[in-house]
């Protein structure tokens, strides 16, 4: 039996409070998996996520990419799992490596030297552009969409070669 991945995002502040209720509660999560090499060695990120985690009633828990992809299919089924991830490259991974991931949304990714604006909130590089598209071409649904409820842009080979 696989993982109920109810939802995946990318978002460059992980968890936050957009993240941890409104996005928790619109896909009816009840488990929070950061999937993040940093945060997951992280204490003091850990611990302020974790309550922001505890004001949506979901539990978190805070993974290496490898030990995401090492464990996800053991999850309960009753587990009904939000992985949020940083970058595109670490989507990518989980992706590539079997974990049964249907969709991502793609939320912020902020501005840096280097990168290009795709919608307000997400600017991409080289390697993101690499990645988004990878994920698109592999079936799954990417998207950008901010909150929940908010209008979609599916990410294409089109969209990205605007970039």
């Amino acid at each position: 039996m696989s993982a109920d991945i109810v939802f995946t995002r990318i978002d460059n502040r992980l968890v936050h409070g957009q993240v941890g209720v409104s996005w928790t509660k619109a896909v009816g999560a009840n488990l929070i998996v950061v999937a993040n090499d940093q945060a997951a060695q992280d204490p003091l990120q850990q611990k302020l996520m974790s309550v922001t985690a505890d004001s949506s009633g979901a539990g978190i828990r805070f993974f290496t990419i490898q030990h995401t992809i090492d464990i996800i299919n053991k999850a309960a089924a009753r587990q009904h799992i939000f992985i949020v991830v940083k970058t595109p490259t670490d989507a990518r991974k989980l992706i590539e490596n079997s974990v049964p991931i249907k969709q991502v949304n793609v939320g912020n990714m902020h501005p840096q030297k280097g990168k290009v604006e795709i919608s307000k909130k997400v600017y991409i590089d080289q390697q993101d552009k690499d990645d988004l598209l990878a994920i698109a071409n592999s079936g799954v649904d990417i998207f950008i969409e901010d909150y929940p409820g908010d209008r979609k842009y599916p990410i294409t080979p089109e969209l990205l070669a605007k970039a």
